[in-house]
């Protein structure tokens, strides 16, 4: 039975025919944004390592967790076994059946690498989240309260768990929405610190005491476009690593160095007379000495897009294996803006594919649907007419209609 007649008789709450509609369609369309559009019917292994897609955690058959699963596979493969939902992770490629699940093997595509070396496994894979470890949803909690990911070990966390002296202090607008893009968890700012040049992306932490204050000027960091930095045009395929977890950013920490007040949209902008832009920050990240300091940090809209690209910047991502940072796919805004795409393209191919089939119809199919549309129309607006519209349509009544529905046909 429909979850939406499960309370029927026992005081639940009743809702409309079009509430009902607009709640599968929303949750369809929060499904195909997780999934990235992926209706799960191949194994994505064959894509080989994925910038972005949505990965699965069989704790039956990896009670370890150290390996990941496409969406497929945790349909196909893995139905029925205790499953760990992780959102979409960078850089990975599908396990299901390598040489982690022992005898077990992958019923859509047995044939693959004993392992695959470059992915990146934390915690989350054996359903254990935050600084705090707790598994999410949390079953010692009665209210489950939202997490927030960091965008660079994509580990989630508790706002009370981020660092902060109050989730107040993470920038909202007046209604309580989050007016930053991104957020990096205080860990992960240790290897990004060298982010706080860009003085336009970071959205710092306030005291809701300046809220007034506060709203009026993270609307206006956000809403305007964050210019781009010199040498951003088309990126080069940088290879990615596997190494950015939390625990492994411990190391290569860089200083701000001493223009962290100057503003990226200077006349360093200039290009060299060979054409090759300049670096926009002016400073040599690979030389530039460590910090102590590890605090979150909240990205404004479009921050990507401020982040130099010039020749030592950009392999300065490569060594610290963060060249995803620059790459405006890597993003989870970018990631769903596809998925939209796709679930437009899907629809739009259902549509066909139904008006293609009533084409392809005899007469006498095409008849004998009509009539069948006819009769539903009729039986509904019998029972309509004669129903009580202070009374709520249960099940009961649905099933009934289609009793009906069939004995009409009988009887013909």
């Amino acid at each position: 039975m429909d979850p939406a007649f499960a309370d029927e008789g026992h005081d639940g709450e009743t809702v409309t025919i079009e509430e009902y509609l607009k709640d599968v369609e929303d949750q369809e369309l929060e499904a195909d944004l997780v999934l990235g559009g992926d209706e799960g019917k191949e194994c994505t292994y064959n894509n080989g390592y994925m910038k972005r897609q949505a990965i699965f955690s069989c704790l039956t058959c990896t009670p370890d967790g150290n390996a990941g699963v496409c969406t497929a596979c945790s349909l196909s493969c893995h139905d029925g076994h205790e499953i760990v939902e992780l959102w979409t992770k960078r850089n990975f490629r599908c396990d299901c059946g390598n040489s982690k699940f022992g005898e077990f093997y992958c019923k859509i595509f047995p044939s693959k690498d004993i392992e695959n070396v470059e992915n990146s496994y934390n915690h989350n894979f054996k359903g254990s989240y935050c600084t705090c470890g707790r598994p999410y949803p949390d079953p010692d909690v009665e209210e489950q309260v939202e997490m927030i990911q960091c965008c660079f070990c994509e580990d989630w966390f508790h706002e009370e768990h981020i660092g902060l002296d109050s989730s107040d202090e993470i920038p909202r607008d007046g209604e309580g929405e989050p007016l930053y893009e991104d957020f990096i968890c205080a860990a992960c700012s240790k290897v990004c610190s060298f982010l706080r040049l860009y003085t336009r992306i970071i959205l710092e932490a306030r005291s809701q005491n300046n809220s007034s204050v506060k709203t009026g000027k993270y609307k206006e960091v956000i809403a305007d476009e964050v210019p781009l930095a010199c040498g951003s045009g088309k990126l080069e395929n940088i290879p990615q690593s596997s190494t950015t977890n939390s625990e492994s950013v411990s190391e290569g920490e860089v200083s701000l160095g001493e223009n962290s007040g100057k503003n990226i949209c200077s006349e360093q902008c200039a290009t060299d007379a060979d054409t090759r832009p300049t670096c926009a920050i002016g400073v040599d990240l690979a030389v530039a000495s460590p910090v102590s300091e590890s605090k979150p940090m909240f990205l404004s809209k479009n921050w990507r897009n401020a982040l130099c690209r010039c020749e030592k910047c950009s392999e300065f991502y490569k060594q610290k294996h963060i060249s995803f940072l620059i790459d405006k796919e890597d993003s989870i805004i970018e990631y769903e803006k596809m998925a939209k795409q796709k679930r437009e393209e899907k629809l739009q191919q259902r549509e066909g594919a139904e008006l293609s089939m009533l084409d392809n119809l005899g007469h006498v199919e095409k008849i004998e649907i009509l009539n069948g549309i006819a009769d539903i129309k009729d039986e509904l607006c019998s029972f309509l007419g004669s129903f009580d519209p202070s009374k709520a349509i249960t099940s009961a009544d649905v099933h009934q209609i289609f009793e009906n529905l069939k004995k009409r046909r009988r009887v013909e």
